[in-house]
């Protein structure tokens, strides 16, 4: 009788416990990922057609690529964006980071009106579970194998005849670096504040008092922000540094001089992106109680749209790894890059390494 018990009382935990871990599991928005139609866009030679019951997206362009014909004075200066293919044992995930503005955001942000890809990160595991993050600039020059066509790179994440964003995107991407992408995962910046505030703000160091406009003000020093502070620091294009001591009336007017900083650029700001990332990873592993587990886990399932490829039981398996996972040894890298004029007069940057001798002499392969 005490068996029957016991074994009753074990029956019911086992099932408790199986619809907590299910309830817990992130149930993320799908989009559609054929790994064989972005080899065919690779080579240029896809004559796909979309599903029509599919409403269009907005085509993902900055100002400066709409319209805009880039020249360039000749091919040797796209010679580092062909590359080897890379057979290691990978598993490799495109992560897109895309902006849906309003005209009220744009003023404070320096946006437009539309949704573009603002942040391209490659993140490549190895075998040993070792976690590299490449970030690709946005004006990165590339030829779109689609269209023919010289553009930035964010500029080759549209729906078109050839496939949808994310299968374009991944084929520009096999092209110039020669990995094959997996599985991608696309975030909107709104959401991105909502994860930073499920986990309780994030501790953001700066070595000067920064700020712009109303948008946000640092400390020098470190400071634990909320999720939207933390997103205008990181897109801030318009920073100004403190200058002195702060002074301030008695009527609170601010009376301190404050300078632009100056050598604010792509580049700068892929660095802000990869400090909150790894960040962000950091605290995953540590949550205090199952009720901010569950705001992560809403905050995700708000924010994230992944390839229909990447099951949800992936994704539990990919958070339950982080729990073990030295983040030290994390790689954040940028693809080396200068900038370039264009015949044309766009200023865009292009590679000054080839991909493949960029990973074997940061170790990613060839170990």
């Amino acid at each position: 009788m005490k068996n029957n018990k016991l074994n009753i009382i074990l029956g019911f935990s086992l099932i408790l416990f199986a619809t907590i871990m299910y309830s817990v599991i992130p149930n993320f928005q799908t989009e559609d990922f054929d790994q064989n139609i972005i080899e065919d866009i690779s080579l240029g030679s896809t004559t796909t057609s979309l599903i029509q019951d599919v409403e269009p997206e907005i085509d993902i362009q900055t100002p400066e690529t709409i319209e805009e014909e880039i020249i360039i004075e000749s091919n040797s200066v796209l010679e580092f964006n062909e590359t080897i293919r890379i057979d290691d044992i990978f598993t490799t995930y495109l992560i897109i980071g895309s902006d849906k503005r309003t005209e009220n955001s744009s003023e404070s942000r320096g946006f437009v009106q539309g949704e573009r890809a603002d942040v391209l990160i490659l993140g490549i595991v190895d075998k040993d579970n070792i976690i590299s993050l490449v970030s690709l600039p946005r004006d990165l020059l590339i030829e779109n194998p689609c269209t023919g066509k010289l553009e930035r790179i964010n500029s080759a994440y549209k729906k078109n005849d050839c496939g949808n964003a994310p299968e374009n995107l991944s084929a520009v991407i096999l092209n110039l670096t020669g990995l094959k992408i997996e599985h991608f995962a696309k975030f909107n910046f709104e959401g991105f504040e909502e994860i930073i505030d499920s986990l309780g703000g994030i501790e953001i160091c700066v070595d000067s008092t920064q700020r712009e406009g109303f948008s946000f003000e640092l400390q020098k020093g470190c400071q634990t922000v909320r999720g939207e502070i933390a997103l205008n620091w990181v897109v801030s294009r318009n920073t100004e540094v403190l200058v002195g001591d702060k002074i301030v009336d008695k009527d609170g007017n601010d009376n301190s001089t404050w300078e632009k900083m100056s050598g604010v650029s792509d580049l700068t700001r892929i660095k802000k992106e990869q400090y909150i990332v790894t960040s962000l990873l950091s605290e995953v592993k540590n949550f205090g109680n199952l009720n901010s587990l569950f705001k992560f886990i809403d905050a995700l399932e708000n924010t994230f749209i992944v390839d229909e490829n990447l099951t949800t039981n992936n994704a539990a398996r990919l958070l339950w790894n982080f729990r073990n996972f030295n983040f030290d040894e994390l790689k954040a890298l940028t693809v080396p890059t200068k900038n370039y004029e264009t015949e044309s007069g766009a200023q865009v940057l292009i590679l000054t390494s080839n991909f493949y001798e960029f990973l074997k002499s940061e170790s990613v392969i060839g170990k």
